[in-house]
């Protein structure tokens, strides 16, 4: 196992900029090619391209409360993008450094959009039948993929010491 440091803060440095990166050059084509006009496009059976503004948290949660106040969120997401870094420094593998930087770049993607328009763009439409799952975008997809390898590896990833023996 290497050691934490700058090493791995140079791991995730490089997925926070990959996943920003991807993040924001999907939405711009997304914005300037694909929905030109905006439309609902079918790809398979269960998935859409379908534009949409996010003025809230996840899943348009807490929508009214930050509508008015975009930058606030904002602020918020830095400061979290800002620790998470400093986790990912301290990361046990390169590995969690690299979700650390998935989960920070993805919120420093839709960070931008919120700077940028006061909204984040989704274009995502997952659906089974007629309930369809909130739209997102690829940042919303580095978060998700981020989490899950950091609580698989902490699930199954470090040994655990064992318990006592009692006689």
């Amino acid at each position: 196992m290497a050691s934490p440091g700058p090493a791995h803060l140079t791991s995730a440095l490089l997925a926070v900029a990959a996943a920003a990166f991807v993040d924001q050059i999907t939405k711009w084509l997304i914005l300037e090619v694909v929905m030109q006009p905006p439309r609902v496009i079918p790809i398979v059976p269960f998935f859409n391209l379908t534009l949409g503004y996010n003025t809230g948290i996840s899943f348009g949660l807490m929508k009214t409360v930050f509508e008015d106040y975009p930058l606030a969120l904002t602020g918020v997401t830095l400061l979290i993008v800002g620790f998470l870094l400093l986790w990912a420094r301290r990361a046990s593998s390169h590995l969690e450094a690299v979700a650390f930087g998935l989960v920070s770049g993805g919120a420093l993607g839709n960070a931008l959009d919120r700077i940028r328009q006061g909204a984040v763009t989704d274009f995502l439409d997952v659906y089974v039948g007629t309930w369809h799952w909130p739209t997102f975008n690829i940042a919303d997809v580095a978060i998700v993929l981020g989490a899950i390898v950091l609580v698989i590896g902490d699930l199954f990833g470090r040994k655990r010491p064992a318990a006592p023996v009692s006689s």
